[in-house]
């Protein structure tokens, strides 16, 4: 594997991210050293290339990605992973508000807690918390999944169309058009087989704990609602 260094101490973001393009055409890792949780790291960058942020990231870490692979060691500020396409970011430690906004494919996992509005607006793909989740997650989501294994807070799912939100723990309280279903077997197959593959390892009578959170009416906002189901 080819493997190289940027140093990032004394450099502006915006020289980290055309040094990370230039790179990415030769090598297959770039670590990132001395981040200094500055913000936009790897912001649009489209190769099929592992990243590692040796430390925390700022806001929009890792937004409009394609097909890079991204691991933040530390945190990462608000709105990481923001409208990524394909690809995969997972952070080590734990996310500000807006993690996974928009998001039309791909995977984001946080291994720790997240703060509000977790995967907003998102049009497909999968969001994975170890921790817990602040309020409004899955606002306005449009399809894919959210996997809490923590707790998640206020208004869940508030104004959610698409997709499907998992919770483990405990759910503070719904937002409007979304309802609590029974899981499947096919929830508990998928979420069998996805979790162990980034090392989050459930006792099997765990997965019969988890609630889903769903669109309520397919038509929320539009002329007679009409129930799910």
């Amino acid at each position: 594997m080819r493997e190289i260094e940027i140093d990032a101490e004394s450099k502006t973001p915006r020289e980290i991210n055309r040094d990370l393009k230039t790179l990415a055409k030769e090598y297959d890792r770039i670590i990132i050293k001395n981040p200094n949780a500055k913000h936009y790291l790897s912001a649009g960058l489209i190769t099929p290339v592992e990243v590692i942020i040796d430390g925390s990231a700022g806001y929009f870490a890792g937004t409009m990605i394609d097909q890079a692979s991204i691991k933040i060691k530390g945190n990462a500020g608000w709105f990481a992973g923001d409208n990524m396409t394909q690809g995969e970011l997972i952070i080590e430690g734990s996310s500000g508000d807006g993690v996974g906004q928009g998001i039309y494919g791909g995977t984001v996992v946080v291994r720790r807690d997240a703060g509000s509005r977790t995967g907003e607006i998102m049009k497909n793909g999968t969001i994975i918390i170890g921790g817990s989740s602040g309020f409004m997650s899955g606002i306005f989501m449009m399809g894919g999944r959210i996997i809490v294994l923590g707790d998640i807070a206020e208004d869940a799912g508030e104004s959610i169309i698409r997709g499907a939100i998992y919770v483990l723990g405990e759910i503070k309280s719904l937002g409007k058009n979304a309802k609590v279903v029974e899981i499947s077997k096919e929830d508990k197959k998928d979420l069998k087989e996805l979790l162990p593959a980034y090392d989050f390892h459930l006792e099997d009578s765990k997965y019969n704990e988890f609630k889903k959170i769903v669109p309520r009416s397919k038509r929320p906002f539009y002329g007679q609602e009409s129930e799910e189901g």
